[in-house]
């Protein structure tokens, strides 16, 4: 499979998470369209500049995070004026953007997304499991998903430069979106009664991949064309979330081939 297009076109060497500190400074970035992967603002932080800022983050729908002083101190020993950016090192992508685009080119459409995965070594392994098998894009909400940062890429093995991330206020959306474009969506769950091996992923299909702690969430569940659980047998019955998603995404592999 070809993807529409990839990150490589516009991050291929950076490797770090570049940051951005002082109130002004956090504002101009993001006047300047800068991806931002995180905001850390003090907690009790007040003033004319602050309050600007929470309001701009407020209207652009960018969630930041109120931490003790301490904490923004050990991130920086530069005069942060009591907040920090982390700038993404992609640029986040839109799914309404790739499914026409995938369409267009005459491709089955092949997606993932991944329902509260916020730990970013499984999140770097999965990107690479998805890229390697030629998955068109990954989708994250934009709360409650791992940061995307040099543990991440490392490993990804390069992988999130090279597969388009869309990153989204409400999978919800997405999900109806997608339905819309006539896109299955595939829920791995142990709730389910059928098997992976059940499934036809030769149609245009998202896998949906939830947390190893809570699962895909129950609105998810409940809009899902499928349901789908990997097979298992042993007495501890669970699986790593990445070795997860390598499982059913290859079996989609192995049908399409």
């Amino acid at each position: 499979m070809h993807r529409p297009y990839s990150q490589r076109n516009y991050s291929k060497k950076r490797e770090t998470n570049q940051m951005v500190f002082g109130l002004r400074a956090i504002m101009e970035a993001l006047e300047s369209g800068k991806e931002i992967e995180n905001i850390f603002v003090q907690r009790g932080l007040s003033g004319g500049l602050s309050i600007e800022l929470k309001n701009i983050l407020r209207e652009r729908g960018i969630p930041y995070q109120q931490v003790p002083i301490e904490k923004l101190n050990r991130i920086t020993r530069k005069n942060h004026q009591g907040a920090i950016a982390i700038i993404s090192p992609i640029t986040y992508q839109r799914i309404e953007d790739i499914v026409p685009l995938v369409y267009e080119k005459g491709e089955v459409p092949f997606f993932l997304l991944l329902d509260g995965v916020t730990d970013v070594r499984n999140f770097g392994a999965i990107a690479r499991t998805a890229e390697c098998a030629g998955v068109h894009a990954i989708i994250v909400p934009k709360k409650g998903s791992a940061e995307i940062n040099p543990d991440a890429i490392k490993t990804s093995a390069g992988a999130l430069f090279k597969i388009p991330v869309c990153r989204h206020d409400s999978l919800n959306q997405v999900a109806s979106f997608l339905m819309e474009s006539g896109i299955q969506l595939i829920a791995a769950t142990e709730k389910a009664e059928e098997s992976i091996y059940e499934v036809d992923y030769t149609l245009p299909s998202c896998i949906i991949m939830g947390a190893e702690d809570k699962g895909v969430s129950f609105e998810l569940i409940r809009t899902a064309d499928k349901l789908a659980k990997i097979p298992m047998s042993g007495e501890i019955a669970s699986l790593n979330v990445s070795v997860s998603a390598g499982i059913v995404i290859y079996e989609a592999v192995r049908q399409r081939n």
